[in-house]
């Protein structure tokens, strides 16, 4: 998993998605700094690069905004603390607002209060100015704060639209009650109750999208909830109970029943079933015992057992699980970007159509032109607010990925998420992959005086240097046969065909038929009974001593149980599935078969499978490489999007876009399904947010009126604007009731 140098930081003060532009900004002028993403949804900002928290957090405060480092548990929690306070606090605010605002606009409407002009309606009408006033710094002094900051810094956010247009219509109403006679008696009307109105019903919505917010990082959550608090160490013969930030490495320590395990470990002594369906998803417990390895996070079953800590703090798997969640929620698709980029205009274009709706109706709007110029001015300004448009990618980025991290899928980051979605064909490749990786001796052919055991044990010697997956089957097959392997001089691997070393001074080859047909050796003896193994799925492994066939090794690895499924799956979604080995044809077409695979590469060097790649690419595909193995790095960092087995190696995850923290390839139909639903969710989110103003602005600016006199009421702008956000975040929120494609 990615180490690279990582500072996390909470943002407070962005109002809306053109403030992202400007911490974002901000953050990449630092001397230092290789990347910067913020994530409004969250209020939080992912530097990475070899730079200083602080001087990061200095960047942020010279443009206005507040920023904190969130490098422990204790600061997640604090975060999170005054979260919710300022949750009460805009309530408490838009109370506040409600009680001063609802009797004036139900006096207003029913009479209660003298009209502008007459007696004593100066002295009611300034009582009224006084009280909305009290209420506006109150209840609305974040906004008018806010949008005093950016024009400070020659910007403009939301809060500069809601600013400009609750001050108007206060210093209208306030001026126009001291001096009603400056506009004629039909535009003498006051709107102290819409400017309240509209703060309450803007705080209100707010706090709800505060709430539904909170609601996309449970995963995180529950993640983080997995950790135990102490751990039971032994220590001078004793076990003591210590916090998990003071186990060290090589701690020996004891899990008892039911209990989360507290670090990365190897077990000593004892045994018992381990619940890891944090890891995998997989509700099933493994058994382990002596020599296996454990993870932090993973619950005990019934038996008790020591074990050795390898991993603590930050380097558990847990731990890093969680730092690429928390990576992949910050990082923006093409689409998120884009957005972004119409978002950093959208508030200044906003200013534009307001002073042109000023212009137009001040000049050629009927009477009380006055009265009708400051309304629908206001209500442009009012309704404007990009929050919707902002939150609509981010928002539905964070649930996606818990969502897949809930079910054992780790996506690196958003563009994976939204290319998943795009993929037209999934490469698969054969050993570890669709087959377990464990493959197994399964018959011994003899060609020559060498009798099966002496063919095993010439087999084993040459295979010990080597890491391939079937030599491992070999040196097994000895091993129960307590064979001796012998010294090999002059041993070479020789990829995509086997290898070669000196055996007792005799040169010894063991690969398959190419190797043996390069060096000249006849394989006639054995083509028939190589054909009906392969057909079986088989793959044989030919062994030659001084230049001459000896013997035939059959290996075969069971296909894993769940693979022909897996690829139904793939199918059902519309997918391509082809089979990329470096197995012979024959063994390869018989697995595809049992598999329903579509299509197969077979024989095709380590080297060569990025080029293959690169050829359905060409094609038009877009594909997905799933792998396990250093052989598959090329290829998964060629593929649209790549796959990494999680049981295979850390190049391979390295490589690839997304993990799957188990074997089994339903998490790349998963890990599709999630992606496809992610990028629709983000695309209802975007057209309800682009539909919301592109109808909003002109029927807030009046052009309803000239053909069924309809004015649009500030108040009702301020509602709609509130709801718009709170709209996004819970159709966001729907994906986290997103069910894994097998189990429809």
């Amino acid at each position: 998993m990615n180490t690279a140098s990582r500072i996390r930081l909470s943002i407070s003060g962005m109002s809306c998605a053109g403030c992202v532009g400007t911490v974002e900004n901000a953050l990449r002028n630092v001397p230092g700094v290789a990347e910067a993403n913020v994530n409004f949804a969250e209020h939080t900002a992912l530097v990475t690069g070899g730079v200083d928290s602080q001087a990061l957090i200095d960047a942020v405060s010279k443009v206005g905004y507040t920023a904190a480092e969130l490098a422990t548990e204790e600061a997640e929690q604090e975060k999170e603390a005054i979260e919710l306070a300022y949750y009460h606090a805009l309530l408490h605010k838009s109370l506040v607002a409600v009680v001063v605002g609802v009797p004036l606009f139900i006096g207003g409407m029913s009479g209660w209060f003298p009209a502008l002009g007459e007696a004593y309606s100066q002295l009611v009408w300034l009582l009224a100015a006084a009280a909305t006033l009290g209420v506006m710094v109150y209840s609305g002094g974040h906004f008018y704060t806010s949008a005093w900051n950016a024009f400070r810094r020659h910007a403009a956010n939301m809060d500069t639209l809601i600013a400009l247009g609750t001050g108007a219509a206060w210093l209208f109403s306030t001026v126009i009650s001291l001096i009603p006679e400056l506009v004629p008696p039909m535009a003498r009307h006051a709107y102290f109750e819409a400017a309240v109105i509209i703060i309450a019903l803007i705080n209100i919505g707010s706090a709800l999208e505060m709430k539904a917010r909170g609601k996309t990082s449970e995963a995180i959550k529950r993640l983080i909830g997995l950790q135990p608090k102490v751990a039971l160490v032994v220590r001078d013969g004793k076990e003591r109970e210590i916090l998990i930030s003071e186990v060290g490495l090589g701690e020996t320590i004891r899990v008892r029943p039911g209990e989360r395990i507290p670090v990365d470990g190897m077990i000593i002594t004892g045994q018992s079933n381990i619940d890891e369906s944090m890891l995998s998803g997989e509700p099933m417990p493994v058994s382990k015992g002596k020599g296996d390895d454990v993870t932090g996070g993973t619950i005990n079953g019934t038996g008790s057992f020591l074990f050795q800590s390898k991993r603590i703090g930050k380097d558990t798997v847990l731990a890093q699980i969680i730092d690429m969640v928390r990576q992949a929620q910050s990082s923006k698709p093409a689409i998120g970007r884009m957005v972004d980029k119409v978002a950093a205009v959208f508030v200044p274009s906003v200013l534009i159509i307001a002073v042109m709706t000023f212009l137009v109706w001040f000049n050629f709007g009927p009477e009380p032109r006055v009265s009708f110029t400051l309304v629908t001015t206001m209500t442009v300004l009012i309704i404007a607010c990009p929050c919707a448009l902002g939150l609509a990618t981010p928002i539905s980025i964070m649930v996606g990925i818990g969502k897949a991290a809930e079910s054992g899928i780790l996506i690196r980051n958003g563009d994976a998420l939204q290319e998943a979605g795009r993929l037209t064909t999934v490469v698969l490749d054969k050993t570890g992959t669709v087959t377990e990786g464990k493959p197994a001796v399964t018959q011994i052919i003899v060609t020559d005086t060498f009798s099966e055991q002496e063919i095993l044990q010439y087999a084993a010697s040459l295979e010990v240097a080597s890491e391939h997956p079937l030599a491992q089957a070999i040196l097994n097959a000895a091993t129960k046969q307590s064979l001796q392997v012998m010294e090999v001089e002059k041993f070479n691997a020789l990829t995509g065909y086997g290898v070669e070393g000196v055996v007792n001074g005799m040169p010894v080859l063991l690969g398959n038929a190419r190797l043996l047909a390069q060096n000249k050796i006849p394989t006639g003896s054995v083509l028939n009974q190589l054909t009906m193994l392969s057909g079986k799925g088989q793959t044989p492994m030919l062994l030659a001593v001084a230049s001459k066939l000896v013997g035939v090794i059959a290996v075969a690895d069971p296909i894993k149980v769940d693979s022909a499924q897996a690829i139904r799956c793939l199918h059902q979604l519309g997918l391509k599935v082809v089979m990329l080995t470096g197995d012979n044809l024959v063994t390869a077409n018989a697995v595809a078969k049992q598999v329903g695979i579509d299509e197969v590469m077979a024989e095709v060097l380590p080297r060569d499978k990025d080029e293959k790649i690169a050829e359905l690419q060409k094609k038009g595909e877009v594909v997905a490489m799933v792998g396990d193995g250093i052989n598959d790095a090329p290829a998964l960092a060629r593929a649209d999007v790549g796959f990494a087995i999680g049981s295979g190696t850390d190049v391979a995850i390295e490589s690839a876009d997304i993990t799957l923290m188990r074997g089994s390839l339903y998490g790349v139909s998963d890990a599709i399904g999630i992606s496809r639903a992610t990028v629709s969710n983000i695309k209802q989110n975007l057209f309800g947010a682009f539909i919301y103003n592109s109808l909003g602005i002109p029927v807030a600016a009046g052009i309803l009126f000239p053909f069924f006199g309809v004015l649009l009421n500030p108040m009702i702008a301020g509602a709609a604007m509130a709801l718009s956000s709170v709209t996004v975040v819970s159709n966001a929120n729907r994906l986290r009731f997103y069910k894994a494609w097998r189990s429809k």
